[in-house]
Order: structure tokens, then sequence, then C-alpha cells
């Protein structure tokens, strides 16, 4: 055999042994290295589930002390509501007693009637013309103008509604009187407040 045939046939041997153990091992590595992703993105997976897991516990964990510090700050604020609702109930005018206002702030300078004088919570005794001494308001009547002034400045305590627009509550002696700002007209009359 001459040396071209050798080579040939070394060549032909190497090329139906060699060729398909060069692609077999190419091939191995190929599904090593898939395998080897596959366990990584199962690795990366489980990773995840437990990083998202360990989140979400925490996560709940803080919802739950956030859902309780509500709760308890709900509870409260209706605790204090109520005892203030309570405190305000016992600070409201009452018809049946007569003495409701006494220690109140707005009272301060109220010593009970006196002869030619109102006396208008918060705003003090003030001057009247003798024929409004003991008047009694109806409603459909007019206010005089020089006693539009004396605005009740907390209607709740007396147990009356915001005024509607246009309107103001008014002292006038012992009365409250719900009255039109631009014309005086008397809508509505309280008698014997305090």
């Amino acid at each position: 055999m001459n040396r071209l045939t050798k080579a040939a046939v070394v060549a032909l041997a190497l090329s139906t042994t060699a060729l398909p153990m060069l692609v077999q091992a190419q091939e191995r590595d190929r599904r090593e290295h898939r395998h080897d992703r596959r366990d990584d993105r199962r690795d990366f997976r489980l990773e995840r589930r437990d990083d998202r897991r360990d989140w979400r516990d925490g996560r709940y964990a803080d919802r739950g002390e956030y859902w309780r510090d509500r709760r308890d700050d709900r509870r409260d604020y209706w605790v204090e509501r109520r005892e203030d609702r309570r405190d305000w109930r016992n600070d409201r005018w009452d018809r049946n007693n007569r003495d409701w206002w006494r220690g109140r702030a707005d009272f301060r300078g109220y010593n009970g009637p006196r002869a030619g004088y109102w006396y208008a919570p918060s705003y003090g005794y003030y001057r009247v013309e003798p024929r409004y001494y003991d008047y009694r308001w109806r409603t459909g009547g007019y206010l005089p103008s020089q006693y539009r002034t004396y605005y009740v400045r907390d209607p709740y305590v007396y147990g009356l509604r915001e005024a509607p627009r246009g309107y103001r509550y008014v002292h006038a002696g012992n009365d409250i009187l719900m009255i039109a700002v631009a014309t005086g007209l008397i809508a509505s009359v309280m008698s014997g407040v305090y």
C-alpha cells in the first residue's frame, strides 16, 4: 500500500470513528450544558419562590400589624368620640335644667337678668330699648338692626343645626332667633334659653 492509500485509510478510519466520537462529545457537552442551565433555572426559580415566600410572610406580618394598629386606632377614636359626645351632651342646653349654663366660658360674665340689659354669651351685657325688655318675638316679625350683631357662635350647644344660607342665629334677650341676614326677618324663635 502506498502512502496515499494509507493516509486515506487512516483518514477514513478516523472519520468513521473519531468524527462520531467528536460529535458525540460535543453533544454530551451540549446536553450537560443544557442540563446545567436547566438546573440553574430550577435553582433560580426555587430561590425566587423562597424569596417571594419570605417577602410575603414578612409583608403579611407587617400588614397584620398595620391592621391591628389601625383597628386599635379606630377603637380609640370612637371611644374618645363617645366620651366627647357624653361631655358635649352634658355641656348642652337643657330646657329642664335652668342652670345648664353655669361653668361655661361664654357665660363667664353672666349674673342673671338685669333690668334694661340683655346678655349675649361671649359678648356680655348690652343695653336695650325699654319696649324690648320683655318682648315676645314671633315668626314673621323683624329684629331691629341694632340687635342683629349678637350671633350665636356655636348653635350645636343649643341643639340647633347650622343655619341655612342667608340666615343666622342671634341672641335676643333669653331667646335665640333665626333671622334673614339681609332683612332681619325672623324665621324661627327658641325662647327661654337661659
